[in-house]
């Protein structure tokens, strides 16, 4: 990586904490400069426009995720395993995160919904993500004998992430994780019904 690479990740590192706390129109390039001790020449000799920045923090912030996500459940080797490993993640909520300031597909979801539709494009895919990821941990289970094989792993998936992302917004206003150890309590019941 060049210099002119390292200072651009730098940028995006240090501004993702701000887009995801403060919002995209709550985050000014001013608070770019004071995050890294850049000028505004410095911000601007590597990004073209806010947009760009945030496009990048977004894209950053969303392999970051995607990482800790492989990450969490790589630990287990059965489907049930990589579930309940997920489940203590989130127990944790919001206590545990990746990137400061909450739920980024919550975040930048809300914000982009109808202002910008190249950001709520990138949310909608790490959505998708998510949830194909639940599917295959549920198809992995049926593969190997876990899980009956009836068990319609999209419609779990789709059930799973909207369970876990209301209740990360709810945590988060709440500032507790009350709300979360119901929804995984739930989520574990459903996993068992479903169990061989």
């Amino acid at each position: 990586m060049g210099k002119a690479e390292k200072t651009r990740q730098f940028i995006i590192e240090q501004a993702a904490p701000l887009f995801n706390k403060q919002g995209v129109a709550g985050t000014a390039i001013s608070d770019i400069i004071k995050a890294t001790n850049l000028a505004k020449g410095g911000i601007y000799g590597n990004f073209s426009s806010k947009e760009e920045i945030v496009m990048e923090v977004f894209d950053y912030i969303a392999e970051e995720e995607k990482l800790n996500l492989r990450k969490v459940t790589a630990t287990a080797s059965t489907s049930v395993g990589k579930f309940e490993a997920l489940f203590k993640y989130y127990s944790r909520f919001p206590r545990d995160q990746r990137v400061a300031g909450g739920c980024p597909m919550l975040n930048f979801g809300v914000e982009a919904d109808d202002t910008n539709p190249g950001l709520k494009k990138k949310v909608s895919e790490l959505v998708l993500y998510y949830e194909s990821r639940i599917a295959k941990m549920v198809q992995y289970g049926k593969d190997n004998g876990e899980f009956e094989q009836d068990w319609d792993e999209r419609k779990f998936a789709i059930k799973m992430f909207t369970m876990l992302e209301g209740a990360i917004l709810v945590s988060s206003v709440l500032g507790h994780n009350k709300q979360m150890l119901v929804v995984l309590e739930a989520l574990r019941e459903e996993i068992k019904q479903h169990s061989l």
